[in-house]
C-alpha cells in the first residue's frame, strides 16, 4: 500500500506493508451566533437586548439568565470531534466563546483532567472556530466577554 507523507514542502511516497490508514471522520460543526447578551440558537429566539459593554448585560442576565437557561434546556450530543463555529451577530464589542466541564473550577489542582477550550477576538460580523473532542458528561458555554448564561450541553 502507498501513503503519502509531506516531508519539507516535497511529498514523498512511503511503501507500508500491511498498513491501512484510519480513516476519520470530520468533526460536526455546530453552529452557534451570539447577539447581545445571549447565543441564539439555545434560546430560540432572539431577545433583541441592546448592550455596548459588558456590564449591560451582566445586568440583563443577573435578572433573566437563570429563567432562560431553564426554557432553552440543554444541548444533547454524541461523544465525538466538534467544531463549535461562533459567529458575532450585532455585538458591538469583542465577543468569545468558553466550552468547559460543567464542574470546570480553574482553582482546581487536576485541571489536564477536565475540559476548557476558549478565546476571544471575535469582532463584530467575524466567525471563529473552536475545535473539541467530548467525552459523555456535562458541559457549558458562554461568553465572558459578552456575558451571556451558562448554557448546558450533555454528551453521551
Amino acid at each position: 500500500m502507498l501513503k503519502s507523507v509531506v516531508m519539507g514542502g516535497g511529498i514523498a511516497m512511503a511503501m507500508l506493508a500491511g498498513f491501512a490508514a484510519p480513516s476519520q471522520a470530520a468533526p460536526k460543526v455546530i453552529e452557534i451566533t451570539q447577539v447581545p447578551c445571549q447565543f441564539l440558537e439555545p434560546e430560540g429566539t432572539n431577545h433583541h437586548y441592546t448592550s455596548t459593554k459588558k456590564a449591560d448585560c451582566v445586568a440583563i442576565n443577573k435578572e433573566s439568565g437563570d429563567q432562560r437557561v431553564q426554557k432553552a434546556g440543554e444541548m444533547t450530543l454524541a461523544p465525538g470531534d466538534y467544531i463549535f463555529r461562533v459567529a458575532n451577530d450585532g455585538v458591538p464589542y469583542e465577543v468569545g466563546f468558553w466550552l468547559r466541564d460543567k464542574d470546570y473550577d480553574w482553582t482546581d489542582k487536576i485541571l489536564s483532567q477536565k475540559i476548557s477550550v476558549s478565546g476571544g477576538g471575535l469582532l463584530q460580523g467575524k466567525t471563529k472556530d473552536y475545535a473539541v473532542t467530548l467525552e459523555p458528561g456535562e458541559y457549558l458555554y458562554s461568553c465572558p466577554l459578552n456575558t451571556t448564561p451558562n448554557y448546558r450541553l450533555v454528551v453521551k
